[in-house]
């Protein structure tokens, strides 16, 4: 799979439309086929671990029902949209469309959520906090986007957030291979023309609000944070009432002087590798043994499993120090080069892994991740594991 951005280059796109201003690609994807079919999503809504929606209109009002989802039939032939969060999580084909937006780092990443509609189908104009790029897949869809703007949003439904009426500055048809980049806080309204799939690749980052609420939690965790301002070249006051200047200075201090690159690299890495929507792991730890994933390596590839997040950061990489699904992971200092292999690169092959396979420690920690399920081969059997 291949992405040709109206012929603009990775850097170009960046520089010119990224949370700037949306575009729309005509056929980026050249003889685009579907990661999966309708009858194939519906087997997964029906799953309780996958995060799946439907939305419909009934006697003009908006509704919204959450999965697992078992029947469509009284919905109908039109007026209706099945979503299904984290494709990646559960279809390895979903991986090739995420390679082909790389420019952008994974931590950015949220997940390739998939539409199917029928007819008339759609979830209303709305506003998004969120990057994504809509990809066309089979069938039509007309999308309009309006601009930025004091747009008037309300709740169309309790799970559903519209936006009133807004001037169009695209007005466009999706065909298959097609690609809508929106930014965030873009209006915009998809219809459905004729059955449909849309594949949505979502790129955000969490509020300011949720990384401090996450970051409190952590520093309850780990015990850290304890220190207390100290002024011992306290002033005399005749204002027992007042913070002054100086003292606000203390406190905006006390915080600030805690918010290390340590500390920050430490919070974020565990943070942002924790996956939102649940992962295909199994219930139950494999019992694959070193030999075992060596013999394998000598015949095909390790894939990292869909969804899961790993990082790491360049101030510690050197340290051995990698994030991986909500975790931190220490390696030795010798083993840092091998941290960029495991982060960026999907699939691990023997060639790539081989100046660090005689490591006894990395050798166990692989083992440990292969048994977890964060790293599979493709052709082992369910027998063999």
């Amino acid at each position: 799979m291949q992405l040709d951005i109206n012929g603009l280059t990775p850097a170009q796109f960046l520089a010119e439309y990224w949370q700037k201003k949306p575009l729309v690609i005509r056929q980026g994807f050249k003889h685009f086929q579907d990661l999966i079919s309708p009858e194939e999503l519906a087997g997964l809504a029906m799953d309780e671990l996958v995060e799946s929606r439907r939305v419909y209109q009934q006697a003009g009002q908006w509704q919204a029902e959450f999965g697992p989802f078992d029947s469509y039939d009284h919905l109908g032939e039109r007026d209706w949209t099945l979503i299904v969060q984290a494709l990646n999580n559960w279809v390895p084909d979903a991986e090739a469309l995420i390679q082909c937006f790389d420019f952008i780092p994974r931590w950015r990443l949220d997940d390739v959520m998939v539409s199917f509609a029928t007819p008339g189908g759609g979830v209303g104009p709305h506003i998004d906090l969120y990057d994504v790029f809509i990809c066309q897949g089979s069938g039509r869809r007309r999308w309009r986007v309006g601009d930025l703007g004091p747009h008037k949003e309300f709740a169309a439904h309790p799970a559903l957030l519209h936006t009133e009426a807004f001037e169009p500055i695209i007005d466009t048809e999706l065909l298959p291979g097609d690609i809508l980049y929106i930014p965030p806080g873009f209006p915009h309204d998809g219809i459905t023309l004729e059955q449909s799939l849309s594949f949505s690749v979502g790129y955000r980052t969490a509020s300011a609000k949720d990384m401090v609420s996450a970051l409190a939690d952590h520093l309850s965790e780990q015990g850290l944070g304890a220190q207390q301002i100290e002024d011992p070249d306290r002033e005399l006051t005749t204002r027992s009432g007042c913070v002054d200047n100086r003292d606000l200075a203390r406190l905006r201090t006390q915080l600030t002087n805690m918010l290390t690159d340590e500390l920050v690299s430490e919070f974020s890495g565990r943070y942002l590798t924790q996956s939102k929507c649940a992962l295909d792991l199994p219930d139950e730890p494999l019992d694959i043994t070193q030999d075992e994933v060596l013999a394998w390596l000598d015949e095909q590839p390790l894939i990292r499993l869909g969804g899961l997040r790993c990082l790491y950061f360049d101030i510690n990489v050197g340290q051995g120090v990698v994030y991986i699904n909500g975790d931190k992971c220490q390696l030795s200092a010798e083993l840092a080069a091998v941290i960029p292999l495991l982060c960026d690169s999907n699939q691990l092959d023997k060639t790539a892994l081989a100046p660090w396979l005689a490591d006894a420690y990395l050798l166990t920690q692989l083992t440990e991740w292969v048994n977890l399920g964060y790293w599979y081969f493709e052709d082992l059997s369910d027998e063999e594991c």
